[in-house]
């Protein structure tokens, strides 16, 4: 079967933009647990999470 270009650059997009959304769970995850620890102090946690967030939807507007 044929894949056409604009599947495969759909696909290519949606690995992309998930791999993103995992980074971005782990980052969250990752702050959340350093901040129950007392290794970090709130706006850190806020913060990372918020970057990550951009980072995200920054992606996924030039993805679409």
């Amino acid at each position: 079967s044929v894949v056409t270009p604009g599947c495969l650059l759909t696909t290519i997009a949606g690995v992309v933009l998930l791999l993103t959304f995992v980074w971005v769970m782990l980052v969250t995850v990752g702050s959340f647990r350093a901040w129950q620890d007392g290794q970090v102090a709130l706006f850190d946690l806020v913060w990372a999470a918020l970057r990550a967030s951009i980072v995200l939807l920054v992606l996924g507007f030039h993805l679409r």
